[in-house]
């Protein structure tokens, strides 16, 4: 169930619509970190992320003022006891918000709440030709961990069973992986991979040109950012940094040139971790990333 957040009313207010028709993007929170394998935190994410809000400046770096009528927040899914249940519930609530046909930003939670989005987003363009783009320190390929198939650790294993094949699967940033991964990556040769090292040494441009290349012609694509891909000096707040990692305004201008070239529908940020961050940095960060959203769908 749908649960409107006490600060729902007062952080993006002056950029709100009166309703889901009325608005461009639409935004719900998904506050779980159960499936988290080191350190909690993530849950407190967006109503962390609502409360700075209210600070952000009424124009991007680009100086395109925000648009007042461009979101809808529909508030955070209430947590429940029964984890297949919640997410079931993730899946029902996100499909729902599909069909009022905006942009979709969800706020996690940590990455396992991406398992019961992408399910939605499956079903939402069944048919469809439809691409994933996962920004991640981590593949999250393992088909189970720590005993369990619906860990952080497990969100792409499960988009292939059934909602994409590794033809549509890219992955931006990645620097560790577990040997389970790899022999998945082994058994879907199509997953395309653009390590944090590889992103170094290409740059922002030719990173974003190569996913452009990979995704021309698709229906719909869905992009996935662990904040996690940045390296840990600019996300220190986040439950299994890795250090080596993309930097900020990369970041931007990747997210920049795929959200004008490519149609994404949906987009979630997970794995910010209030109460592991250094002075909000890592809070701010993912800001930085909604507030170019903002942007591009201001125009």
């Amino acid at each position: 169930m749908l649960e409107r957040s006490d600060f729902t009313e007062i952080s993006w207010l002056r950029w709100a619509a009166e309703s889901p028709e009325d608005a461009k993007v639409l935004i719900m929170g998904v506050p779980f970190d159960n499936a988290v394998s080191l350190n909690k935190g993530a849950a407190k994410a967006p109503d962390h992320l609502r409360r700075l809000s209210v600070d952000l400046s009424d124009t991007t770096d680009e100086f395109r003022p925000i648009r007042s009528d461009l979101i809808y927040d529909f508030g955070d899914m209430r947590s429940e006891l029964s984890w297949e249940k919640y997410f079931k519930d993730v899946e029902a609530a996100a499909f729902e918000m599909m069909t009022h046909d905006r942009f979709c930003l969800f706020l996690g939670g940590d990455h396992s709440v991406t398992i019961p989005l992408h399910k939605a987003f499956g079903r939402y363009f069944h048919g469809k030709r439809i691409g994933i783009i996962h920004f991640d320190a981590h593949y999250d390929l393992c088909p189970q961990y720590d005993g369990h198939p619906w860990s952080h650790a497990c969100t792409e294993a499960r988009a292939l069973e059934g909602v994409v094949t590794g033809d549509d699967l890219s992955f931006v940033g990645v620097r560790v992986a577990e040997e389970s991964e790899l022999q998945l990556i082994k058994e879907h040769p199509g997953i395309m991979t653009i390590t944090a090292e590889n992103a170094y040494d290409m740059g922002a441009a030719d990173v974003a040109e190569k996913l452009i290349a990979r995704y021309a012609g698709y229906d719909a694509v869905y992009l996935t950012l662990d904040i996690d891909a940045l390296d840990p000096a600019y996300a220190p707040g986040t439950g299994t940094p890795v250090s080596g990692g993309l930097n900020p305004i990369d970041l931007i201008r990747i997210l920049r040139s795929l959200l004008a070239a490519l149609p994404i529908q949906a987009m979630d940020i997970v794995e910010v971790a209030p109460p592991l961050d250094v002075n909000d940095i890592t809070s701010w960060a993912a800001l930085r990333i909604i507030h170019e959203v903002f942007s591009f769908w201001s125009r």
